[in-house]
């Protein structure tokens, strides 16, 4: 009986637009490419999608997303699709290619803006979820099996929005769920979480090994084919469904230089010789159905890269990339929680004007802003939206009030990236870049006629002190990096 794999790669990217010209400036931490999104995609995603071995038949170019599990951030998808037309090409055609391969395709849908959705209100999880999906259809043609989860960070009531909008499957960790006994759950069998309302619909949560993935992730497993499988054939492996490992897909090539190399080999030439079978989770699931159940983990919700659970986007936990030097040795990340409370304040005065301004325009602001994702992927004009989902003429002033409305709330989204908290201080440009969006959904308020909000948001933002004592607070930064420029 041949072993089974299924090695899954989230390839994710903030995004790094401007938010209101829409262009990338240079980062100059990026060097020598002109930012972080042409760095990553020299050293990761074109490797990737083409990568040159050397096998009995000579050489050839192979494209490792067709033997992997994976998914794409939509916003990176979307960078994509703009600037590196033939990577994106070849990311739908593996997909495409492992569906005549195996009967299910190897991509995986995303929340749409990386939020930590256990943080996230009811109305904001759903809308990601929805928006994940319809942007998965309008690129892969075709309707995702499963979603990955933002940092896996989940909650009982994230799965229930999953259940509730079709999602079939899901990956996570596994700290993160428990059998309804209590025990650990075994990272090569498929489990069924059910919503909580007893209606019996339910999930399949995938749970990956997760002392094999942090191996892949930081050791030195990568530097060769034969390591890494090795590595990932533990005896008995061939009477086990199917053993799933998990990492960020940057692993291969960018955080560890010729992993993509490693598993190109690994996967093309390797892999058949050992008579090691490379699945994909719906394959997975079609070929062992289960019954086993799963439970997650109590609390306010859990993810991969935070053992305090989703501590890291809200809080001191601890959870850290790390200092830098001529830093203070008591240098630390308090800034976290005031940063979001900050975007809280902008958050709720946002939403209140969309409910309240909305309706006066649109038969429900909530649902069309679920649908307003087909005007963001240019899958519909917004006059033709306009003319569905406003509840009265549409006027040149209602449509351009409609628009900055539906604009403000992409903004005040975006603003909760996860990336904007990840990293060691509050000047870092995935911070900054979180309060760009900021700026911008302040900016339309104001347009809509509601001030005075962007002072209460400053007034938070001074709470939050940089560990660099040039850059102040979070305050100095929104004033002198954010402010002047978008508005100058």
């Amino acid at each position: 009986m041949a072993a089974r794999v299924v090695i899954h790669g989230h390839f994710y990217q903030p995004p790094r637009e401007d938010p209101v010209t829409g262009l990338i400036e240079a980062q100059h931490s990026a060097a020598p490419f002109h930012d972080w999104n042409e760095r990553v995609h020299a050293e990761c995603y074109l490797p990737n999608v083409a990568a040159h071995i050397v096998g009995p038949d000579g050489e050839r170019t192979v494209n490792n997303l067709e033997r992997i599990s994976f998914n794409f951030g939509p916003t990176l998808m979307r960078w994509l699709e703009e600037v590196h037309p033939s990577t994106y090409e070849a990311i739908l055609e593996a997909d495409r290619i492992s569906t005549a391969r195996l009967g299910f395709g190897n991509a995986v849908a995303q929340a749409y803006h990386h939020t930590i959705l256990p943080l996230a209100s009811m109305r904001d999880v759903r809308t990601q979820v929805r928006w994940g999906l319809a942007d998965f259809e309008y690129r892969f043609g075709r309707a995702a099996e499963g979603l990955w989860l933002p940092e896996t960070a989940v909650n009982d009531d994230v799965l229930a929005v999953l259940i509730e909008e079709g999602v079939g499957f899901t990956i996570l960790a596994p700290h993160q769920a428990r059998s309804v006994n209590g025990d650990l759950l075994e990272p090569s069998r498929p489990y069924r979480y059910y919503h909580p309302d007893g209606s019996g619909r339910w999930v399949a949560l995938c749970i990956y090994d997760g002392e094999r993935s942090r191996a892949i992730a930081f050791d030195n497993v990568t530097s060769s084919a034969e390591r890494f499988l090795d590595h990932l054939m533990p005896e008995g492996i061939q009477h086990l469904p199917a053993l799933g490992i998990a990492t960020d897909g940057e692993t291969y090539g960018h955080h560890h230089k010729f992993a993509d190399i490693c598993l190109a080999y690994a996967c093309f030439l390797e892999a058949p010789r050992r008579d090691l079978e490379l699945l994909n989770y719906p394959a997975l699931l079609e070929r062992h159905p289960t019954e086993l159940e799963a439970r997650l983990a109590p609390g306010e919700g859990t993810s991969w890269s935070c053992e305090h659970g989703v501590g890291r986007w809200k809080e001191d936990c601890g959870c850290s990339s790390g200092g830098e030097a001529g830093w203070a040795e008591d240098w630390n990340q308090a800034w976290r929680a005031p940063l979001r409370r900050a975007l809280e304040v902008v958050q709720s005065a946002a939403d209140e004007l969309f409910d309240r301004d909305g309706a006066r325009v649109l038969h429900d602001p909530w649902e069309a802003r679920d649908r307003y994702v087909d005007v963001q992927l240019r899958a519909r004009s917004l006059d033709d939206f306009l003319a569905a989902e406003c509840s009265v003429p549409v006027t040149d002033e209602v449509r351009t009030r409609a628009a900055q409305l539906l604009d403000m709330q992409e903004n005040a989204m975006a603003m909760f990236t996860s990336c904007g908290w990840f990293f060691s201080d509050v000047s870092g440009i995935e911070t900054v870049q979180i309060m760009r969006y900021a700026s911008r959904t302040l900016e339309l308020m104001s347009e809509l006629g509601l001030t005075g909000v962007e002072e209460g948001f400053i007034a938070v933002l001074e709470e939050a002190k940089s560990n660099d004592p040039t850059k102040g607070t979070a305050a100095d930064i929104y004033t002198a990096q954010v402010r002047s420029t978008q508005r100058s």
